[in-house]
């Protein structure tokens, strides 16, 4: 019972993090109707420069900072890229092929093996649970997740640029006749949806190893999380965070041969019933 347990605990923690990564990538789409390919190599970019300075100066929050701004910067030249790329195909295209760019660059800087970030002092402790110990760390992601989401529904449900955001996405041409500055506040939302990829990969990478290939992994569960939740819906993201979470902790546990089968079996049964997703509008 106690590693029934566990597993439980391991999913829902995972989910936080499945959650981070993935909500960027549904922002993004919801707003901007753009699938960002190159979203899982803003993750380990973001983990591969967390990791040079984590070993550089020892400290895990200078880490976390750096990889995020680094990622920010880049998800705003991969907008201006993006801008100026017309059709949903030539710019999914586009940031696949940036994908393969960054995905190539860190291979080629930091090498082949997988690494990890160091963890910081402050959770190195285990925690007594369900009688045997529990990573902290694993509980401050969980917790870390929890802030994220909470601040990105309060901005899109309570301020003034969350009405924006939500008005550009149901017309933006009659939100731009009203004199807002469309184009700038979808470049925000894509330095600000960077910026919490990289800090996702960063503290990802703190306890889940990262290397080449890492990238399309983790897009692959990113898509997996928001299609099963719903394109564009925060809360759905979140929902199918849990679902993969749990599914993919119970599945590398007790069947790992076919994990991947039951994740995407999964998947299979939430689109026969619900197309858009369980959370997601309908077009």
């Amino acid at each position: 019972m106690n590693q029934i347990l566990i597993q439980f605990t391991n999913g829902i923690t995972y989910a936080g993090l499945l959650f981070m990564i993935a909500s960027g990538f549904t922002l993004i789409f919801g707003v901007m109707r753009v699938i960002n390919m190159s979203h899982g190599a803003f993750y380990i970019l973001g983990a591969f420069i967390a990791y040079t300075i984590q070993k550089q100066t020892g400290n895990w929050l200078s880490a976390i900072i750096v990889g995020s701004v680094t990622v920010a910067a880049t998800a705003f030249i991969v907008r201006l890229l993006v801008s100026r790329v017309k059709g949903a195909l030539p710019q999914t295209v586009l940031t696949l092929g940036i994908a393969m760019m960054i995905g190539d660059l860190c291979l080629y800087i930091w090498g082949g093996l997988p690494r990890t970030v160091g963890e910081p002092i402050f959770t190195q402790n285990p925690v007594p649970f369900a009688g045997l110990t529990y990573p902290t760390f694993r509980f401050f992601v969980l917790g870390l997740a929890c802030v994220v989401g909470g601040g990105m529904w309060y901005m899109l449900q309570r301020t003034q640029l969350g009405r924006i955001l939500r008005a550009g996405t149901d017309n933006r041409s009659m939100t731009s006749a009203l004199g807002i500055n469309i184009d700038r506040i979808f470049t925000l939302v894509f330095i600000m949806t960077g910026f919490i990829t990289g800090m996702s990969g960063a503290v990802g990478g703190t306890y889940i190893a990262f290397g080449p290939g890492s990238d399309f992994v983790i897009l692959t569960y990113a898509l997996v999380v928001v299609i099963m939740g719903g394109m564009g819906s925060i809360a759905g993201s979140a929902l199918g965070a849990l679902i993969v979470g749990i599914v993919d902790s119970f599945g590398r546990a007790y069947v790992h041969e076919v994990a991947i089968f039951l994740l995407m079996g999964t998947l299979i049964i939430v689109l026969a019933f619900r197309p858009q997703g369980l959370l997601g509008r309908e077009e």
